[in-house]
């Protein structure tokens, strides 16, 4: 049975930092991601531009480029393939971590790929699993149906059609417009009165010039209720009901890490909440030589963890005091992504 000393599941950005805080302390790690490289970045709007600033993107000391003040999806994707390239990061992308259970001294462990399943034993892990593979689910009617998503998507897909969107954050602001100069007849559904004040500085006053010049239709206050193949029902605040024509509905709705995957390894959460029992200084969980990386710290709260201060968690887990103490001191200096 294959045997590694590390196993990291997810090859996000933060996977991909703990990975290089392994390597550089002489071990090297397996990463596994049920997705690509950076899956998460690739769930992203085609040719969104990043809120932050190229630098506080980057692992490993590695440089990011990019042609404007702000990176782009693309130049992101680009550049966190490059890295582990450059690092020798042992990668299996498309590879499922199905089970976990401590067994003596080390764990054992069963994956999906597309071969077939694969036990492998390791002596330690790193879930920096992220959320964007669990959608927050409405619960309505028709909502598994093939032309429904929770993801966005090249928006030439939805020329000539009608789109329903469901959102009112940045994601949902994004394929709004992206879908609407892609010929598509767009409507924004929310639940909120307005959109939320974290939308992208360049995206609202955008976004409200085309619902203001009817070119973008929005329903504040509204609720899908029903979603059949051919239109989508909600319900606004004074309950009226109206039913709106749907070739495509994006429900971009939020997501959530897998918890479920945490129970059947056995990691226990705090009372009251969703946070994962761990220790702070050294992100191990109650299960021996299981730890945590990035947004899946912080339970639901999922907004309180980014890439800026997320990839600072590898030197937690594999540094020494000194390393330790310095990356929590960095994490906790970062500040929050306006707009995140």
């Amino acid at each position: 049975m294959q045997h590694e000393p590390v196993l990291i599941i997810g090859a996000g950005p933060i996977g991909l930092a703990c990975a290089i805080s392994a390597r550089r302390r002489g071990v090297d790690p397996l990463v596994i991601d049920a997705g690509a490289i950076a899956q998460s970045i690739v769930r992203y709007p085609v040719g969104m531009t990043f809120f932050t600033t190229p630098e506080r993107l980057e692992i490993g000391g590695h440089p990011l480029v990019s042609s404007g003040a702000k990176p782009t999806r693309e130049e992101a994707l680009k550049y966190y393939r490059g890295v582990a390239r450059a690092e020798g990061i042992r990668i299996r992308p498309y590879t499922r971590l199905d089970e976990a259970a401590r067994t003596g001294d080390g764990l054992r462990c069963s994956l999906s790929t597309a071969r077939g399943v694969q036990p492998l034993t390791c002596d330690r892990m790193v879930l920096a699993t992220g959320y964007f593979e669990h959608p927050n689910l409405l619960g309505v009617p028709g909502e598994n149906l093939p032309h429904v998503t929770h993801y966005g998507e090249e928006a030439h897909l939805v020329s000539g059609l009608d789109v329903v969107i469901v959102g009112g954050k940045n994601s949902a602001a994004e394929t709004a417009l992206n879908c609407y100069r892609a010929g598509a007849r767009v409507a924004l559904v929310y639940r909120g009165a307005s959109l939320k004040s974290s939308v992208k500085y360049w995206l609202r006053p955008d976004l409200e010039n085309r619902i203001k010049a009817g070119e973008i239709q929005s329903y504040w206050s509204s609720e899908i209720t029903d979603i059949t193949r051919r239109d989508v029902a909600l319900r606004g605040g004074d309950g009226t009901e109206i039913r709106l024509p749907a070739d495509r509905v994006y429900l971009l709705t939020g997501y959530h890490p897998d918890f479920e995957l945490f129970v059947r390894i056995g990691i226990e959460f705090e009372p009251g909440s969703a946070r994962p029992v761990h220790d702070p200084a050294t992100l191990e969980t109650n299960v021996p030589g299981v730890f945590l990386a990035g947004s899946v710290t912080a339970g639901r709260k999922i907004s309180e963890i980014f890439i800026e201060n997320g990839r600072y968690d590898g030197e937690r887990i594999f540094g020494d005091p000194e390393s330790r103490a310095q990356a929590v001191r960095l994490a906790h200096e970062t500040p929050r992504p306006e707009g995140e």
